[in-house]
């Protein structure tokens, strides 16, 4: 999770199982299928990969590695690696068959300059050279070549090293042997094309966390990564012979197993293979990850469809087939089963049908079937073998059930109650008077005497005003039962409008900015990440709709004279008392405001809540995992991950209130 800041016109400075059996076929040009034409990329680049931003320049990378992982999927390669190199360059190698570089009976251009060059070119659609890729519109590479300002192509294969150079989608030069090669493989070079994107800016963590993914999802496969860019080089070497159990114990690091022993199935069904782990921590959320062909699928489809209604049907079965769950309990659902479960379904298919050339949903509707079956089968082999495992997993599923039952009165109650009240919550929210929400802002403000301060300060026209006393729950450790108990955070609920969990509504929102407003110390500090929190837990699509923000409230009011300057910063401080120093100005009086509760309403209008001086910060999402890690690192019950962070980030904190 990111703070952007948003200031107003008062500018301030201030992503078949891999096996060893390597598949008989043969590889050469003969087997490259062309479709049709490469401009349309050019032209069009967001239909390719998705964005020209940030996202779009890492997608290139991930197309460029993609070969190499159909290779190892094929059992050709054992090895690949990616480096980045000055010049804004990428370096993708591996040790696969290498690409075919005698002529394409169809193009009559070399095979290599055909795959490069050339729109839905590839041996993926011939269905012999590659069982399962992920690669379905053939313009991976392709896409690489058309939007780089420079690629270089180097094959190494039937005893000697080829290579040719391109720019733009298009070849300058021919194909050229340039000696001899005991070894076999592709290596890619590429620049992206400034033309294409605005800012070519790598991020490093983002590399390496879809590297070690991918490494993970292929098994056996070693992925070397170098940072090599700057004299402090980096490189590190993934390898993983646990596969999916390996990935599970990654996800879950930190974090209390509810049960010992990881779920692994493995099996095939109608040519589709599935691999499918999991297991159940003391967490309250879930976290499921698809991938098809080891292209990670964000918004889920059939395959995860399938995991989930065999996971559903076969612990339900077990159950009842155990006694574990009575008559009068009702079956548990979808809900129930998924509550702190960490789960990673992997499929390999034929011809994999993605929604979008960025493949974020697979769209197969044979999938769903293929991974039921196997999830079944493996998963009621699993509960038999480790009956101890199957009970404690139950149990949890029980639990949740209860709870979630729970929760939906506890809705009813909250709901019931926003109704009758007509959302007028006496001594609490001061509404504003405008109805629009696109013109309204509810300041989240902490304790009695911000609130007062606040009510006389604002625009009533547009401004509402909502008092929390004390701090709130901390829902990451609690069920939403228990949050629903709470006083504050009903009244929060009411005041948004939009109701929580599953009957959440942001259309129903009353206020288009909710600004989180606390004081300027460690307590305010806890109060606003346990707001942060809520929020990201139940409220998340706020945050994604850009609704959320944090106000910033001077640290210090300094005057001289008739002179008011406001110091949002250390960093304001020093630059308004080096100008007054320069001035020659004394006689400074520096005041260190901790609440917002010591300003007069007229000092809290002019400095936070007024739109022509105000400095807010917008909350946004940009990393949904690595948000989570941190909020059940910072937030959860396990006390040794968090100690183990303090001292790790200790020597970066910067004004820490004592």
């Amino acid at each position: 999770m990111v703070r952007k800041k948003i200031k107003t016109k008062k500018k301030r400075k201030k992503r078949a199982v891999r096996t060893k059996k390597k598949t008989e076929t043969t590889y050469r040009a003969k087997d490259i299928y062309v479709l049709k034409g490469l401009e349309p990329i050019r032209k069009r680049p967001a239909m390719y990969i998705g964005t020209t931003g940030v996202e779009g320049l890492h997608h290139l990378i991930c197309e460029a590695v993609g070969n190499s992982i159909d290779e190892a999927l094929m059992g050709h390669c054992s090895e690949i690696g990616v480096s980045l190199v000055s010049g804004n360059r990428v370096k993708v190698t591996d040790n696969g068959r290498g690409i075919p570089v005698e002529k394409h009976p169809q193009t009559k251009k070399s095979a290599l300059e055909t795959v490069m060059t050339t729109l839905h070119a590839g041996a993926k659609f011939g269905g012999k050279v590659y069982a399962s890729t992920g690669g379905l519109h053939g313009v991976g590479i392709s896409a690489v070549c058309a939007l780089s300002h420079f690629l270089r192509a180097e094959v190494s294969r039937s005893g000697f090293k080829y290579y040719q150079e391109y720019s733009r989608g298009k070849a300058k030069t021919k194909v050229k042997k340039i000696g001899k090669s005991k070894k076999t493989g592709t290596t890619v070079i590429f620049e992206p094309d400034p033309e294409i994107f605005r800012e070519i800016k790598f991020d490093y963590k983002k590399i390496f966390n879809y590297l070690r993914q991918q490494a993970y999802l292929t098994k056996g496969v070693k992925i070397t990564f170098s940072d090599l860019r700057t004299e402090d080089k980096k490189s590190f070497t993934f390898y993983f012979e646990g596969g999916l159990v390996s990935y599970i114990k990654h996800l879950t690091r930190g974090i209390t197993p509810r049960h010992q022993n990881i779920f692994y199935g493995l099996g095939e069904r109608n040519g589709i293979i599935t691999e499918a782990a999991f297991r159940y921590t003391t967490e309250y959320e879930s976290l499921e990850e698809s991938f098809a062909n080891n292209i990670f699928t964000s918004e889920g489809g059939s395959h995860l469809t399938g995991f989930r209604t065999a996971l559903t049907r076969t612990l339900n079965d077990y159950a009842r087939k155990n006694n574990l769950l009575r008559k009068d309990d009702g079956n548990l659902t979808g809900e129930d089963i998924r509550e702190g479960l960490t789960g990673v379904i992997s499929i390999k298919i034929r011809e994999p049908q993605f929604e979008g050339q960025t493949k974020k949903k697979l769209g197969n509707t044979e999938a769903k079937a293929a991974v039921e079956a196997v999830v079944s089968e493996t998963l009621s082999d699993f509960l038999e073998r480790n009956p101890r495992d199957a009970k404690v997993i139950i149990e949890n599923c029980i639990l949740a059930q209860k709870a979630r039952k729970a929760a939906r009165a506890a809705k009813e109650t909250v709901l019931r109650k926003g109704i009758l009240e007509g959302l007028a919550l006496p001594g609490k929210l001061a509404d504003c008077i405008s109805r629009k929400p696109e013109e309204s802002e509810l300041y989240i403000v902490e304790g009695k005497s911000a609130g007062g301060s606040s009510c006389q300060a604002r625009d009533r026209h547009f401004q509402a005003i909502l008092p929390l006393r004390g701090k709130i729950l901390n829902v990451e450790r609690v069920r939403l039962d228990k949050i629903l108990s709470s006083k504050e955070i009903k009244s929060l609920i009411i005041a948004l409008g939009t109701a929580i969990a599953e009957d959440f509504n942001l259309e129903k929102i009353r206020y288009h900015r909710v600004i989180i407003t606390c004081d300027a110390d460690t307590d305010g500090n806890h109060i606003k990440t346990l707001l942060l929190t809520l929020f990201y837990r139940y409220f998340k699509p706020i945050i994604e709709a850009g609704f959320l923000y944090i106000a910033q409230p001077p640290l210090y009011r300094i005057q001289a004279g008739k002179r008011v300057e406001y110091a949002y910063t250390e960093a304001d401080k020093v630059e308004i008392l080096d100008s007054m120093k320069k001035e020659k100005i004394s006689g400074i009086s520096i005041q260190r405001y901790k609440g917002l509760g010591e300003m007069n309403p007229d000092q809290l209008w002019e400095t936070t809540m007024s739109p022509e001086n105000r400095v807010l910060l917008k909350v946004e999402i940009e990393d949904a995992k690595g948000a989570d890690r941190i909020f059940d690192t910072l937030m959860g019950e396990e006390v040794l991950p968090r100690k183990r962070f303090i001292q790790t980030h200790a020597k970066k904190v910067k004004n820490l209130d004592i």
